[in-house]
């Protein structure tokens, strides 16, 4: 990857990554302002149905002109697609939740509020962002609530990049409406459930559902009941509870109808007043339930359709295997209840602990019923070692290669080096040593920063020589100083022990004796 963006776009440090893209302060060159660069990954980027899909969101995110949304300036697409924001300081609500963290009630809801005010900007454009969560919000240095990743959210939910694609996106399956997690198109109102999640979340400590992987949070939306927020916070005022119970309703019609009413109810709680926002209690048939909660097998384990509809199945024809990958042995069994299933386990990157990874033969197969099944339940991640050739690496290929053998980026650490910005310095455990697969490990990266050496007194040789292995620019001054011997350095600018960008340039002044 280039350090030149569209011609325009110079890259400095990294400044985030995360599990779609890497995000580096950069410097418009054409209008001199410092923005933000958001780089896809590169197994991302080489999908044209995403790069299409990423480029429309994208023009329509940058559409969004209010205070309280990341702006979107450009985006591009060579030498992979980025897209160019506004670099805000400050940090992700997401940061200030795991720091363990609970807000007082006030400034919980002053959060909300600057979500709202955003959402409903986004929302009257016909822009819905169907991904709000902690991770997507950020408070600036003044305590300003930001929302981001509109166009990016929208791209990947046109992906099905939701808790169909692996077990490891329990974060975002914490916030998804219940439509979302049935796989039903989301509106505006997918995004209120979300924010309802986030707030509770915000004021409780915990997510209104929580699980060991999506497709058990999932259920949990569809049709499980959440613990009042005043059960877990007894300081929290009575309307909290009112304000919760509206916006994660199950049903989207008896929700808060757009995010201007939500806000209405938050301003109403913040100046001490009565919320009296009700439920339309619908009532469900227990048929109706049931019938999501196939769905949802459905869309999360794959789970034949015909099999499901047909109630029996006929023992003198063939029969497409349903998939049990990603269930439990008790769920694999009832659902394999008509055929001769053998149970066996092996550790596994990509599977917790206890749900199948493999089954053979595969899901869909036809076969005969009471034919064998061998189905392989997962017994968590083994030990793998740490890339020894990690180092060197810039960080979407390290990213390419710890992914290899089930390791992940926990964080990055910026740290000075006259390597190439996001070039991985060092690797926290050390190359080469044995961990659990499915451990994140911490990289330091060059920044692209280094500190200016000490040159006063050495020699102009030796100084433009420390100063060109530096790959410091250098600018030669003149002076005469007869107390001080011909050729050595009298001054230097800037100082030694400042930090320069690598590539910029040096002044060094020297002693002329005619």
């Amino acid at each position: 990857m280039s350090e030149l963006l569209g011609g325009r776009y110079l890259l400095g440090a990294m400044i985030g990554t995360g599990g779609m893209a890497d995000v580096y302060a950069a410097h418009d060159e054409r209008l001199s302002r410092e923005v933000a660069v958001k780089v896809l990954r590169s197994d991302l980027a080489r999908d044209p149905s995403f790069v299409a899909r990423f480029r429309k969101e994208a023009l329509a995110a940058a559409g969004l002109n209010h205070p309280g949304i990341v702006s979107v300036y450009d985006s591009g697409e060579e030498p992979a697609p980025y897209i160019v924001m506004e670099l805000v300081s400050g940090h992700t609500l997401r940061e200030l939740i795991h720091q363990g963290e609970r807000l007082p009630q006030d400034r919980a809801l002053e959060i909300a509020e600057g979500i709202l005010a955003a959402l409903d900007f986004s929302h009257e454009r016909g822009i819905v962002h169907r991904d709000i969560k902690p991770a997507n919000i950020m408070i600036t240095d003044q305590g300003v609530a930001k929302v981001m990743d509109f166009g990016i959210a929208r791209a990947l939910d046109d992906l099905g990049a939701t808790l169909t694609s692996t077990w490891n996106v329990v974060g975002t399956a914490q916030y998804l409406s219940p439509e979302q997690a049935m796989g039903e198109s989301a509106d505006h109102r997918s995004d209120i459930y979300s924010v309802g999640c986030l707030l509770y979340e915000v004021l409780t400590g915990r997510p209104p559902y929580t699980g060991d992987t999506p497709v058990s949070i999932a259920f949990q939306h569809v049709s499980g009941d959440f613990i009042k927020p005043r059960s877990l916070n007894p300081e929290l005022s009575e309307g909290i509870d009112i304000l919760l119970a509206v916006a994660l309703a199950k049903k989207p019609m008896d929700r808060y109808q757009s995010a201007a009413d939500m806000l209405a109810d938050v301003r109403k709680l913040r100046a001490g007043q009565v919320v009296t926002t009700k439920i339309a209690r619908r009532p469900v048939k227990k048929g109706k339930i049931v019938a999501w909660l196939l769905a949802l097998l459905l869309v999360a384990g794959g789970l034949s359709y015909t099999v499901l509809n047909s109630g029996t199945i006929q023992d003198n024809s063939l029969v497409e295997l349903p998939n049990v990958v990603g269930f439990t042995q008790v769920q694999a069994n009832s659902l394999l209840m008509d055929f001769t299933v053998t149970f066996q386990h092996a550790h596994d990157v990509q599977r917790p602990k206890d749900l199948v990874s493999n089954q053979e033969p595969l899901a869909g197969t036809k076969v005969r019923k009471g034919s064998g099944v061998v189905v392989t339940i997962s017994d968590g991640p083994g030990d793998v070692e740490i890339p020894t050739n990690i180092v060197g690496m810039l960080v979407a290929d390290a990213r390419a290669a710890l992914r290899t053998v089930g390791l992940v980026i926990a964080r990055t650490e910026d740290v000075a080096s006259d390597k190439p910005a996001g070039t991985v310095i060092a690797v926290i455990p050390d190359a080469g040593s044995t961990v659990a697969a499915g451990d994140g490990v911490v990289l330091q990266i060059a920044n692209g920063v280094v500190e200016v050496p000490s040159l006063i007194g050495v020699q102009e040789v030796q100084a433009k020589t420390v100063l060109t292995q530096g790959k410091f620019q250098i600018n030669i001054l003149d002076a005469n100083d007869p107390t001080q011997a011909n050729g050595v350095v009298l001054a230097q600018a800037p100082d030694a022990g400042n930090s320069a960008t690598i590539g910029s340039s040096v002044t060094i002044t020297v002693n002329r004796i005619p």
